[in-house]
């Protein structure tokens, strides 16, 4: 089976991860949580870093930070992984879902300013597939409505819009380091912002809502600190930032990897336009992954039943993702079928392909090979 993704862990991975072990010193918050953070700063180009221990859990230090409350309504995109609106729920707040472009499978920004009430406080935009939003007609929204913007930047880090990399455009930036993400600390995440106010929320909210003013503890006894806010513990291991450190290195070639892969996949299927449609890819992505949006229309069958043949004939298909408000929970929630039509057709056609950095020419081509044999099987 070829897989839709797999991690790439070499031997500087493995001497850093046991470097951290011999040290024997903080495998929890210690020297290396910082250093990672400073050096995702250093990449990306913005001030401050909060490392945490999932990107859902960034997600949330994001809504924490900038103070959703309940009834508070935060614009989403509807196609995502559920964590991109559930940090909405975390703080009681609402999730908007706006649809997405068909091309691109982000935001659809013509389709944002018709979801702002007096309400809404925030615009949640999500990279899909690595590929960068496009920030500039979001931000235009965001600064004529005063509204707050956190990117979801869990598939995008190391992309650039415009030539500027990923991750100093809105208010809040998330990343994820989950296993098939670009880079990996097996789990962990992190917020990137230029917001002093944001980080030092983030901060104490990643340690139970606990704030350690140091000019207090001189004062009074080293022990001293306050627990100021109902927080979390999404504090991330020493030992995974050291991982995250040596991973950070090679991201770069990494991407270039990626952008040659899904090059080869894109001259291929250009070709065979008539059964699968590609996405556009307006600016330099990331592309954790690659999907493909079948042409159902010339086809006799489902995207399910392509899915399947693939799945049984040793291709490692997957798909990203169904509409967030068709899950059950949404639904008990009262959003309905229909709400975002385009997000819903894109999701009924949509596989994602493997995709990673050791993934092979002959690979490739059996992808490739496999997914016109099945497809023209029902043309």
């Amino acid at each position: 089976m070829i897989p839709y993704g797999k991690q790439t862990i070499e031997k500087n991975d493995i001497e850093a991860v046991l470097k951290v072990l011999e040290e024997n010193e903080m495998l929890t918050t210690g020297k290396y949580v910082p250093e990672f953070e400073k050096k995702i700063c250093e990449y990306v180009g913005s001030k401050y870093a909060v490392a945490v221990n999932s990107g859902t859990a960034a997600l949330h230090l994001a809504t924490f930070a900038i103070d959703i409350k309940e009834d508070d309504e935060v614009i989403v995109p509807a196609i995502s992984f559920v964590a991109s609106a559930n940090c909405v729920l975390y703080q009681r707040g609402k999730p908007i879902f706006c649809d997405i472009n068909p091309n691109t499978m982000c935001i659809d920004h013509t389709k944002i300013e018709q979801l702002i009430t007096n309400k809404t406080k925030a615009i949640i935009f999500v990279d899909m597939c690595g590929q960068p939003c496009d920030y500039n007609e979001i931000k235009k929204i965001a600064d004529k409505h005063n509204l707050i913007l956190i990117q979801d930047a869990a598939h995008s880090l190391g992309a650039r819009y415009n030539d500027q990399k990923v991750g100093s455009y809105a208010d809040i930036t998330c990343f994820s380091f989950h296993p098939v993400k670009n880079i990996t600390t097996c789990e962990g995440g992190m917020i990137v912002t230029n917001n002093e106010l944001y980080y030092k929320r983030a901060m104490a909210f990643r340690t139970h809502g606990i704030s350690r003013d140091f000019k207090e503890r001189e004062k009074m006894n080293t022990h001293y600190y306050e627990m100021q806010e109902l927080g979390f513990n999404y504090r991330i291991p020493d030992v995974l930032c050291a991982l995250g450190i040596e991973q950070l290195k090679r991201l770069d070639t990494f991407i270039e990897k990626r952008n040659e892969i899904a090059n080869k996949y894109n001259k291929f299927f250009k070709n065979n336009n008539e059964l699968i449609e590609v996405f556009d890819n307006n600016y330099y992505s990331a592309y954790h992954i690659y999907v493909i949006k079948l042409r159902l229309e010339n086809l006799q069958t489902d995207r399910d039943t392509i899915f399947k043949e693939l799945k049984n004939n040793g291709i490692g298909v997957n798909v990203h993702y169904m509409p967030i408000y068709l899950h059950p929970y949404y639904q008990k929630l009262g959003y309905k079928k229909g709400l975002c039509p385009v997000s819903e057709d894109v999701y009924s056609r949509i596989i994602t392909l493997p995709m990673f950095p050791l993934l092979k020419d002959e690979e490739i081509n059996k992808v490739t090979d496999e997914v016109i044999r099945i497809c023209e099987k029902y043309n």
